[in-house]
């Protein structure tokens, strides 16, 4: 797999239509509703059932219902995913903040070592739940591929026999270096908004129309392309 070339073609796809990225943009605007939100996880799927097809262009915004199924399907298969990670470091938390309250109800002397235990407890479930998160997260992202190359078939997000021989074919080093390179990407793209923040008014449209669309439709772009490569590996 040719990670510099993926990259790239991710990098460059968002940009072949731009009235489709602020279209994308408006629906991330107002994802408050709710509903505009299964739209826009609905066309991100999209994208990638699109990108595994060989299909260069942007999705169309239509077929809306479609759009909305997708975005629900999308919503459950990370639910069930990172249900685990997530319950992990709810109850550090959880767990951390009884033990503070009664702590500071108490007038043992134990108190400060009793702190430092509960804040060991607190620190070390989180640290737990990030790692499992990014774990299952590897898993979850191949498996909404696979969703999307059976059209859509809910249970395929869940074949991890399927899923464990695509992130084979794709290579374990190679499924890395690219996590790592998505990373680098979002972060370039934290860094630039910032800066076009500072702008009132103005750069937050700019970041929500335009940063914020650009950036689903290049990790989806690359998820597509990442399962491609492993389809073609095997």
């Amino acid at each position: 797999m040719d990670i510099g070339y993926l990259t790239s073609d991710a990098m460059k796809y968002p940009s072949k239509d731009f009235k489709k990225i602020i279209i994308l943009g408006l629906l991330i605007m107002i994802s408050f509703l709710i509903f505009p939100a299964f739209m826009v996880m609905g066309y991100v799927f999209r994208v990638i059932k699109w990108s595994i097809a060989g299909v260069e262009e942007l999705p169309d915004f239509d077929e809306w219902g479609e759009l909305f199924i997708d975005g629900l399907k999308i919503f459950v298969v990370e639910l069930v995913y990172f249900l685990v990670p997530s319950l992990i470091m709810f109850l550090g938390i959880w767990a951390s903040i009884g033990s503070f309250i009664s702590l500071s109800n108490s007038e043992s002397t134990l108190a400060p070592a009793a702190v430092y235990s509960a804040f060991s407890v607190m620190s070390g479930l989180i640290i737990l739940g990030m790692v499992v998160a990014i774990i299952f997260g590897v898993f979850f992202i191949i498996g909404v591929a696979n969703m999307a190359y059976y059209n859509g078939e809910l249970g395929a997000a869940f074949r991890f026999r399927e899923i464990i021989d695509i992130i084979k074919a794709i290579g374990w080093v190679d499924f890395i270096i690219w996590y790592v390179m998505m990373i680098l990407v979002a972060m370039a793209a934290g860094f630039i908004a910032t800066f076009i923040g500072l702008m009132p008014i103005l750069g937050w449209l700019v970041i929500i129309l335009v940063i914020y669309p650009y950036l689903y439709l290049l990790y989806a772009r690359a998820v597509g392309l990442l399962f491609v490569s492993g389809l073609e590996a095997l």
